[in-house]
Order: C-alpha cells, then sequence, then structure tokens
C-alpha cells in the first residue's frame, strides 16, 4: 500500500507517491483548481487514491517560522477533515521550507524557470513526504 504526499496550495495541489516498500517517494502531478475550491481539489485527487490504493495521505502543514499555525495552515486542517470523511488517515507534516528545497533542487538541476513553476507544487510534495519516511525509517 502506498502513501501519497500533498503540498496544498491556493490554486494548486502537488502530488507525490511513495514506492511499494515506503521508502522513496516520487513526483505524480499538479492539479490545478480555481482559487480555494478545496471541494474541486479534493474530487480531482480521488483517482490517485483509486490509482495507488492508498489509505493514508501526509498533508504538509504550512506554520509560520515561530510555529504557529496562520491562515494557509486552517485550510489545511479543513482540508485534513474533507479526507479523513473519505476514510483516509491523514497524517499532518510541517513543510516549513518544502518549496524552497524543491526550488534549490530544481535549480541545480538546471531545469528552466518555465518548466520549475509547472513541478515546483510536485517538487514540494516529493519533500513532504520523503521528510515523512525518512522519520519512519
Amino acid at each position: 500500500m502506498r502513501i501519497i504526499g500533498l503540498d496544498l496550495g491556493s490554486k494548486t495541489l502537488g502530488v507525490s507517491v511513495s514506492d511499494a516498500l515506503g521508502m522513496i517517494a516520487r513526483a505524480v502531478d499538479t492539479i490545478r483548481f480555481e482559487s480555494d475550491d478545496y471541494d474541486d481539489a479534493l474530487l480531482q485527487l480521488q483517482p490517485f487514491l483509486k490509482e495507488f490504493q492508498s489509505q493514508t495521505v501526509v498533508l504538509g502543514m504550512p506554520k509560520h517560522m515561530n510555529g504557529d499555525i496562520g491562515i494557509r495552515g486552517e485550510i489545511s486542517l479543513k482540508f485534513k477533515e474533507k479526507l479523513e470523511a473519505l476514510g483516509i488517515t491523514v497524517v499532518l507534516w510541517d513543510e516549513r521550507l518544502t518549496t524552497v528545497a524543491a526550488s534549490k533542487i530544481l535549480i541545480a538541476a538546471d531545469v528552466s524557470r518555465q518548466k520549475r513553476k509547472k513541478i515546483i507544487d510536485q517538487m514540494a510534495a516529493v519533500q513532504i513526504l520523503q521528510s515523512y519516511l525518512d522519520s519512519r525509517n
């Protein structure tokens, strides 16, 4: 059973998935939706949950650098509730600086700015999921 990693934004949802052994995360897709339409994001996510037969999701939890939860964090908590209503186990994972780390990796790999913009959310989801997987091993 694979684990899905998510990086939730206001218009995008980066999706990653673990390998069957739960050791390595890889990018899957970036779901795009109208601004703050999280019901649509959830609807578009469901085929991935079925495809990978995933019962566990690691959802990035945005926090301020001092650890406080702001508006984005509250939105993630509501999205967690929606996932749990589908019977999915949700692990909230501190996502501070994951987008920065993902961006640095893509720059180091000499990925063009235009392509980085398209895949940055997927790569942030990979960072979130890989960090979680590493913590378990």
